[in-house]
């Protein structure tokens, strides 16, 4: 022992404690290496491996052994069962605006942008949400870096085609007060995302079996319609003014039946009062043509004598029984005689009778 000590020399004893060193630090790095292949896949994710720098095949949850790079490398990407969001931005308002320079804010690219055209020349503003899932790994992952540019381009062509396609009530709910929008109009707004839906699908059909095939599928469809606000305050004014003349035309109608009902009963108080006026009339009526209907009757009898006889004395005793003084003259006598009796002071001239010639 005390031989070894005393031969290993200063620089012997570095190299050992260098050559130690160095391999604990291989072994050590070999170490790291080697537990750096195993890599742990999350349940709602998925791996596509790749070798040399080709994707070479597709591992779900669990435990994955890879080499290192730059033999193997891995890129983890979500899972099928997953669903996975993207918002359409190029169709907002705010996006485009953005995009402009100053001059063009107030050109006509700024006044529509935006804004989408319907087909009966109305405008209107979706907002999209496009949720898909991932069916084909090994194309997502070479396409992933343009699949949200290529799903805003979808998107964009599909909300362009479907509104030009409808009208402005087949979108949104934007006069409330037609009766069109209780049927037809409520069903189609229900279609509305169903054919956003598939006209983007019909344009991913399309890229099946392509070098520019996403590996995705569309779930759904989510929009947010909306007017411009000059549009809505707009709409808003038609709308109050459509109340406000139903509620003078109920208001009217409602003056209408009540004078109805007044002239009716006015009218219903007027004839009640013909009615008994001529009844009352017809009676008068009957009353004083009693006479002369029982003289026809006489007349047509051969009887008329003895009932004008009996009529002239009924009048006559009416007539005498008002005079208060009585000159009777002479029928057979010539002469025309004017005779005046004397009048008391009580009496008036009106209380007096006087017969002349001609009276039998």
């Amino acid at each position: 022992m005390n031989k070894h000590a005393v031969t290993m020399t200063p620089w012997g004893q570095s190299y050992r404690i260098a050559f130690f060193s160095l391999y604990g630090a291989t072994l050590l790095a070999a170490l790291v290496w080697l537990f750096s292949s195993f890599h742990q896949i999350a349940p709602d994710s998925q791996v596509v491996l790749y070798r040399f720098g080709k994707p070479l095949a597709v591992k779900h949850s669990g435990m994955l052994f890879a080499w290192p790079k730059p033999v193997d490398r891995i890129e983890i990407i979500p899972g099928s069962d997953r669903i996975l969001q993207h918002d359409v931005k190029p169709l907002q308002r705010s996006e485009q605006l953005r995009l402009l320079s100053g001059a063009q804010m107030y050109s006509d690219a700024g006044t529509s942008a935006g804004y989408l055209l319907t087909g009966d020349a109305g405008i209107v503003q979706l907002n999209m949400q496009v949720f898909y899932r991932i069916d084909s790994p090994l194309r997502y992952v070479l396409q992933r870096p343009h699949i949200d540019a290529l799903i805003d381009r979808l998107a964009q062509r599909a909300a362009t085609l479907v509104c030009a396609g409808r009208d402005l009530d087949t979108v949104l709910v934007a006069r409330p007060e037609t009766m069109q929008n209780d049927s037809h109009a409520a069903q189609e707004r229900a279609k509305l995302r169903g054919d956003l839906k598939q006209m983007i699908e019909q344009d991913l059909v399309r890229l099946k079996d392509t070098a520019n095939d996403p590996g995705i599928s569309i779930e759904r469809v989510d929009i947010a319609s909306s007017l411009p606000d000059n549009a809505v305050a707009a709409f808003n004014a038609v709308l109050t003014a459509s109340q406000q003349a139903e509620q003078k035309i109920a208001q009217a109608q409602n003056e209408a039946t009540r004078l109805h009902q007044k002239s009716q009963q006015e009218a219903d108080r007027i004839l009640q009062q013909a009615e008994a006026g001529r009844s009352e009339m017809h009676a008068k009526a009957e009353v004083a043509t009693q006479s002369i209907i029982k003289l026809a009757q006489a007349r047509a009898e051969g009887s008329e004598a003895d009932m004008l006889q009996r009529l002239w004395r009924e009048r006559v005793s009416s007539v005498l029984s008002s005079a208060g003084q009585v000159i009777a003259v002479n029928p057979q006598d010539s002469s025309n005689m004017i005779l005046t009796g004397p009048v008391s002071q009580a009496e008036t001239p009106s209380s007096s009778l006087q017969f002349f010639g001609g009276i039998p």
